[in-house]
């Protein structure tokens, strides 16, 4: 998997409680709920790259075997 790249992203704060929220809702965490606008958006746009890895589905990763 290539390495992800980390970048400071300043909220209002009632914005933020919002995709808090939202997040929630979806069992992602915020940071999960903006990489999956930011996404839907670059789709939208048709600005979405083909390379892009797909995204994790939301909620907890599963048991692997033998754990």
């Amino acid at each position: 998997m290539s390495e992800r790249k980390s970048v400071l992203l300043r909220l209002d704060p009632a914005i933020h409680d919002a995709l808090a929220r939202w997040a929630g809702d979806d069992l992602r965490s915020t940071n999960a709920q903006i990489e999956f606008l930011l996404r839907r958006a670059l789709a939208d746009a048709g600005r979405l790259p083909d390379r892009a890895a797909p995204m994790r589905r939301p909620g907890r990763p599963g048991r692997q075997a033998g754990s």
